[in-house]
């Protein structure tokens, strides 16, 4: 269905640090593989975790995307200006009675097996002191990922848990992650979401989610991500690096080779713009290794600061 209307991809960092090598290359694997295709490429901040976002930090990562010759369409969206867009949604899906109040705990969930039973989904709870959940159709239970290939829910190794009635308005007064990118994706009209593998178990989720607000789902692409050592992804909860805006050449050469790309000799010479654009004529998603992390070599680790 993404294939019928014009290519809008889209990277959606969250301002909760800076940019790392990590960042960088699913923002490059994203970007690369729109402009591949003559396609739109969008920016926009997902910002809707206030207590985790730093002041600041949107303009210190729009700043590192421009410095590595990322450059956006449009107007870049910010989650936080969205609140009516997302109450509406909200007050439809309650008096339409997709969804309903829960007052289950976390260690609750565990208990139960670690996937909510429904618990309270006949219970006509009120607001106070709980989350919302939809009643979310499984309707879809297996999809074609554009660089791993078939995922089901019967794929091997649990990279896609079971689907279950997800939150979309936490007990905190918080607007959900799985509710809201799955209505900015909507409301953007995003057709194709390349992203890293740490993201592939929420795919179905989402891909059910367009099935409850009745919208066309978009293709996705789910690339490596960087790891220092097994299991230990480059993030910004893990303390990773920032960019160093400084050699931006560099930085894109070694993404590019992640990512198993073609890299011609003097390169290292370019600005970013031109490499990019050398980079995207000769994009080759086929080349993407198909596993969920690699491991960095010693130079690339010294982009993690952690211990």
């Amino acid at each position: 269905m993404a294939e019928s209307r014009r290519y809008t991809g889209r990277f959606a960092p969250s301002p909760s640090g800076h940019l790392h090598f990590g960042s960088l290359i699913a923002a490059l694997a994203s970007y690369l593989d729109a402009k591949a295709s003559q396609g739109t490429w969008l920016v926009r901040m997902e910002d809707i975790d206030t207590p985790r976002c730093v002041p600041g930090m949107d303009t210190a990562i729009l700043n590192a995307l421009e410095c590595h010759g990322l450059h956006w369409d449009g107007e870049v969206m910010y989650q936080s200006r969205q609140h009516a867009r997302y109450q509406q949604t909200i007050e439809d899906l309650l008096t339409s009675g997709r969804a309903y109040y829960c007052r289950c705990t976390r260690k609750q969930v565990k208990a139960a097996g670690g996937v909510y039973p429904g618990t309270c989904r006949h219970l006509q709870l009120g607001p106070s002191n709980a989350a919302l959940r939809v009643r979310l159709p499984v309707q879809v239970t297996a999809f074609d990922d554009e660089i791993l290939g078939h995922q089901s829910l019967s794929s091997p190794a649990g990279s896609l848990p079971p689907l279950e009635d997800t939150i979309v308005h936490r007990r905190d007064g918080l607007y959900a992650y799985n509710l809201v990118v799955v209505m900015d994706d909507i409301a953007q009209q995003v057709t194709h979401i390349v992203r890293g593998s740490d993201l592939l178990p929420t795919t179905l989720t989402h891909l059910n989610m367009y099935a409850l607000l009745d919208a066309p789902p978009p293709a996705y692409a789910h690339v490596p991500v960087a790891s220092v050592a097994p299991g230990r992804k480059l993030s910004k909860q893990n303390h990773a690096a920032p960019l160093d805006t400084s050699v931006p050449a560099d930085n894109l050469i070694r993404a590019l080779r992640f990512l198993g790309q073609q890299v011609e000799d003097g390169w290292q010479g370019l600005s970013p713009e031109t490499l990019l654009h050398h980079a995207a004529d000769g994009w080759d998603r086929k080349k993407v290794a198909k596993q969920p992390e690699i491991i960095v070599d010693q130079h690339e680790s010294t982009y993690y600061s952690g211990p």
